[in-house]
């Protein structure tokens, strides 16, 4: 590995080798109050991100009050992720060419090189307007960017303080500072890590992405990642009711209290209209320049299974808005036939989904 950003290397080797060496010298000194301020810190750290950096800011999912966007621009301090301006700059180059070499954390460079050498190896992004041209209107956002060291110092400075009140200051600097850096550093990494390489590919088979609700688990709810990368625009990432994504409990309670509002979601049939226009695109792209039989036999099917697909669910939406305003016995009718066209429209999804499958294994699409 090739070292470009020397300031970050040297930044993240530091603390990590300070932790090292000081944790065995702190350790007889923590208590419950260590634990506590630990625990809330690093909670409210990977809300900021999941939250605040990622569904509002990366991909503006929800909209927010100043108060709402105050609040996680300062937790966020406690993160030590960069501004919210930088992060997503960053965090939307990803998306727009995941998988690529112009991806920052591209997975196809190995574990390492995705989950931490990126930041040591590629020199920053710089801010681009095309790309965060939004955010760079943002009065919020931008104050952050431009007094980042001096708000991380103040805000990581109070949590030493009180730290302090209850324990010695080493215990408070390892226990309440370095400790949750280090957790909350490695939890957001293992999603451009882990969660490209571990785990099921249920709505976009064409990418790395995967879902896996044991990072869930660890990570606020951004493990299920496949789904994120197929349905970007969603402010959620777990989208059934058991799935465990605190952050989007947060974002729903947030706008029943009047703190956010205008919340992006995407219905089931919605979700797979989208998989399908983006299955068909990318396949496509990936197949032009073969020229056997079989590759023109799956360019027909392909456009006719999306076809149909396209058919049934736009029949199907169109009952469900008749449905509506349809008088009783109207309602007994369409109701009959929304059972029906759902069973289609189920049957369409699982022959283009084997056909996309099928593609793949002939021509090695797979990753």
């Amino acid at each position: 590995m090739r070292i470009q950003n020397w300031g970050t290397f040297w930044a993240i080797a530091g603390y990590h080798v300070a932790l090292l060496v000081l944790l065995p010298f702190a350790w007889g000194d923590f208590n419950w109050a260590t634990f506590a301020i630990y625990f809330v810190t690093f909670v409210l750290s990977g809300f900021a991100i999941t939250g605040g950096y990622h569904r509002l800011y990366a991909h503006k999912t929800y909209d927010a009050s100043p108060a709402y966007e105050w609040f996680w621009l300062i937790m966020s301090m406690l993160s030590g992720q960069m501004s919210a301006l930088s992060w997503s700059n960053d965090h939307r180059v990803h998306h727009s060419h995941v998988d690529t070499d112009k991806d920052p954390y591209n997975i196809n460079r190995g574990f390492w090189f995705a989950h931490i050498g990126w930041l040591f190896e590629s020199k920053p992004l710089p801010i681009d307007n095309r790309i965060v041209g939004d955010l760079l209107k943002n009065k919020r956002v931008v104050f952050q960017h431009d007094h980042y060291g001096k708000l991380f110092l103040l805000v990581n400075g109070v949590v030493f303080g009180i730290g302090c009140l209850f324990m010695s200051p080493l215990a408070s600097f390892v226990g309440c500072v370095l400790l949750r850096i280090f957790t909350i550093h490695h939890c957001t990494w293992f999603i451009n890590s882990l969660a490209h390489m571990w785990g099921s590919r249920t709505y976009s088979k064409e990418q790395t992405a995967a879902d896996n609700a044991l990072l869930a688990l660890v990570t606020f709810g951004e493990g299920y990642h496949n789904y994120h990368h197929a349905i970007a625009n969603d402010y959620r990432n777990g989208i059934r009711w058991y799935h465990f994504d605190p952050t989007k409990w947060l974002i729903w309670t947030s706008s029943k209290l009047g703190l956010v509002s205008n919340l992006k979601w995407v219905n089931n049939i919605r979700i797979q209209r989208t998989l399908v226009k983006n299955d068909k695109q990318l396949l496509l792209e990936r197949i032009r320049h073969e020229i056997d039989e079989t590759a023109h036999e799956f360019r027909t099917k392909l456009e006719e299974l999306s076809k149909n697909f396209e058919g049934k669910a736009a029949e199907l939406n169109k009952a469900y808005r008749e449905l509506k305003d349809a008088t009783d016995e109207r309602r007994r009718v369409l109701l009959i036939e929304i059972k029906q066209l759902r069973r289609e429209l189920q049957a369409a999804w699982k022959s283009w989904v084997s056909l996309t499958e099928l593609t793949q294994q002939r021509y090695a699409l797979a990753h």
